[in-house]
């Protein structure tokens, strides 16, 4: 998108992205976890807050990390291209000899979690004469039944790689249920994946004199389970102010949004007693009401699925007021409830989700989570990335 286009947009969504607040969500991590290293989650673009802006942020803190994660070859790729010094791990790993030389080659650190991935390894290894390894994953399925070797596979696997040269091998595994830490079969399941995760680090610690690494803690774990901490931990959505845990508002855990997507009334209208709004006329004026048009919708990525009653934040000239969706979501618009707030004008700046409107709650309206409201923002959306909030930064 051209500067000029850019600006353009600007005028009728945009979204702003505070770089400090990421910052100060990533010492949230540090503090909780004082002895474990930091690997962030930047996947998906950095659950849509634009991968490159986000790991030249991370990587400029006081406290180092030790890793990026991403969870596809084109997102390691594009972090090598940056030339970033920083180490890049692939959550899925390889699934074709191709992408297990992009490893070898980049130095791009895989996990692996099935016996096709060790076989094509070993053959890889052994074809090209690679001497050593590096850092290398092994995944283990304490329970989640997505990816992951069992215990005895896992353990053959781990104590196998072990023995080429100067390699680290990290057990780690990932958590199903721990944003429900007050849902009794959630948490007991929760402490099943913990125990099993306990044991086969047990049994590598007794069947080696070789000393490991371990890793389980992803964002919810990291903020309430501290026995799963160990050597390194994976935030993810609390970077991004996100809460992961349910019942909690990320405010009360020391969280703060840093995408704040905006856009502007274009529009205010009269609406006569018993008249419908939008598509489907799934929303009826009760009395004669006052209804605001919003330069914003699913073609923007605000959800289609948000309901009527759907929180917004309206400025206006002399204050900051909650109204609420009014009508379905088009494709460019949406409608708002403008009753009672007989100081909104036309152009005025209205918050869909971020500072003063947290991201969870307007999910929950919308039947979802925030992970997908940050990752469905469109790219005819303009992002102005700021440090601090007083200097913006427009990107393509």
């Amino acid at each position: 998108m051209s500067e000029s286009s850019n600006k353009l947009q600007a005028k009728r969504a945009w979204a702003d992205i505070n770089l400090q607040a990421l910052k100060k969500n990533l010492s949230q991590a540090a503090i909780r976890c004082p002895d474990s290293r930091i690997i962030p989650v930047i996947k998906a673009n950095a659950y849509g807050h634009g991968m490159e802006q986000v790991a030249r942020a991370l990587i400029s803190t006081d406290r180092p990390i030790d890793a990026l994660a991403v969870a596809a070859p084109a997102e390691a790729i594009k972090l090598k291209q940056l030339d970033l010094d920083v180490s890049i791990i692939l959550l899925p790993g390889f699934c074709d000899a191709e992408e297990l030389r992009l490893c070898l080659d980049e130095n791009i650190e895989p996990v692996i979690h099935s016996r096709f991935q060790l076989e094509l390894l070993y053959s890889e290894l052994d074809k090209y004469g690679f001497t050593s390894l590096g850092r290398v994953w092994i995944k283990f399925n304490s329970g989640m039944n997505r990816l992951g070797f069992n215990e005895r596979d896992g353990i053959e696997a781990f104590n196998k790689l072990r023995l080429y040269p100067q390699a680290e091998v990290v057990l780690m595994s990932h958590l199903a249920c721990p944003d429900q830490p007050e849902e009794a079969d959630a948490a007991k399941f929760t402490q099943r994946q913990i125990s099993r995760f306990q044991s086969v680090r047990s049994q590598l610690s007794a069947s080696s004199t070789y000393s490991f690494n371990s890793s389980l803690a992803a964002s919810a774990a990291i903020l309430s389970l501290p026995e799963t901490h160990f050597e390194y931990v994976r935030p993810g959505i609390m970077l991004y102010g996100g809460s992961p845990i349910n019942g909690l508002a990320a405010e009360e855990i020391g969280l703060s949004p840093v995408m704040t997507l905006c856009s502007r009334l274009i529009a205010i209208n009269d609406v006569a007693a018993g008249e419908s709004i939008g598509y489907g006329a799934t929303f009826t004026c009760e009395n004669r009401s006052r209804i605001g048009v919003v330069s914003i919708g699913y073609g923007d990525g605000y959800p289609r699925a948000a309901r009527n009653g759907t929180p917004v934040l309206l400025k206006t000239e002399q204050r900051e007021v909650r109204t609420a969706l009014a009508g379905r979501v088009s494709m460019d618009m949406i409608t708002i409830d403008l009753n009672g707030v007989d100081d909104a004008r036309v152009g005025d700046e209205v918050v869909l989700w971020g500072e003063g409107l947290p991201a969870d709650e307007v999910a929950e309206y919308a039947g979802t989570i925030s992970y997908e409201l940050f990752c469905n923002v469109t790219k005819r959306v303009p992002f102005l990335y700021s440090a601090d909030h007083d200097e913006n930064k427009d990107t393509d």
